[in-house]
């Protein structure tokens, strides 16, 4: 045996611990509407057909392709208009607010 090569061990995973249902899944980011394949167990009921192959389909509101982190740039994305909803419910406290001062 050469020198520094070491006994190779043989590595079995426990049984009855793992998944066996993988299959390949259909990931979207729902912001910029990019589709991946990989394999996964989660469920789901929609489909999504890639290359004319039906496939299960996981929404996501943000993935590699998106994140900025990966992507290197800052993007604002308000989905649900959840800013305008804030601003609409709080805006009668800053009338008061307003009103006080004079």
């Amino acid at each position: 045996m050469p020198v520094g090569m070491g006994v190779l061990k043989i590595l079995k995973m426990k049984k009855g611990i793992h998944p066996e249902n993988y299959r390949l899944v259909a990931f979207k980011d729902m912001s910029n509407e990019e589709v991946f394949l990989t394999k996964s167990t989660a469920n789901t009921k929609e489909t999504l057909e890639v290359d004319g192959v039906e496939y299960p389909l996981v929404k996501l509101e943000i993935s590699r392709t998106s994140h900025p982190f990966y992507t290197g740039k800052a993007k604002f994305l308000d989905t649900a208009g959840r800013i305008d909803k804030f601003k609409n419910k709080y805006k009668k406290f800053q009338k008061e607010e307003k009103k006080e001062e004079k």
